[in-house]
C-alpha cells in the first residue's frame, strides 16, 4: 500500500479498509482455531478491531490486540496456524497503521494455502479473489492487491 494514498484515507474510508482487513483474517481464522482452541488471542484481535469501528476501543488498545494475536502466531507452529494469527494481527493493526491491511490479506492467502492439500494448486488465486470481491471498488487502488497471485505462493512458511 502506498503510504502516500493510505495517509490520505478519510475515516469512514479507514474504517472500511480496518472492516475489509478484519473480513480476509476472519475467513482464514478457523485454521488456528483448529490447532488452538484454547487460544483466544486471535478472535480477541478480531473482536477488538471491530470495536475500534465503533468507537469503542482507543487505537493503543487495537495494538495491544495486535501485539497479542502475533504472540499467539508465535506460539503456533502450523503454518496454516501461525498465518492465519499473523491475519488478526495485521487486520486490527490497521487501526493504527492503514497499511498493515494489505499485508493482512497476504497472510490469510498464505494460511489458506498451507492449509490446502498441495494438489489444490489455484487456492491462493481463489482466496485471493473472494477478497478482492470484498474490498469496496474505491479503495482497490489504495490496497493495490496483486492480481498475479504472487502473495501466499511461498506461504507454507509464513
Amino acid at each position: 500500500m502506498s503510504l502516500k494514498r493510505a495517509s490520505r484515507l478519510d475515516k469512514e474510508d479507514h474504517r472500511k479498509l480496518v472492516l475489509w482487513a478484519l473480513h480476509c483474517a476472519g475467513h482464514v481464522l478457523r485454521y488456528f482455531e483448529e490447532k488452538h482452541p484454547g487460544d483466544v488471542r486471535p478472535r480477541r484481535a478480531i473482536k477488538a478491531g471491530r470495536a475500534w469501528v465503533r468507537g469503542e476501543m482507543t487505537v493503543p488498545q487495537a495494538r495491544a490486540a495486535a501485539f497479542a494475536a502475533h504472540a499467539a502466531a508465535r506460539d503456533a507452529k502450523d503454518p496454516a496456524a501461525r498465518a492465519a494469527a499473523r491475519a488478526a494481527g495485521q487486520a486490527v493493526a490497521t487501526a493504527h497503521v492503514p497499511g498493515h491491511a494489505r499485508h493482512a490479506a497476504a497472510y490469510a492467502v498464505t494460511a489458506a494455502v498451507a492449509a490446502a492439500d498441495p494438489a489444490e494448486a489455484a487456492v491462493g488465486a481463489t482466496e485471493h479473489t473472494w477478497q478482492y470481491q470484498r474490498l469496496p471498488k474505491h479503495l482497490r487502488s489504495v490496497v493495490e492487491l496483486d492480481r498475479k497471485g504472487r502473495r501466499g505462493e511461498s506461504g507454507r512458511g509464513a
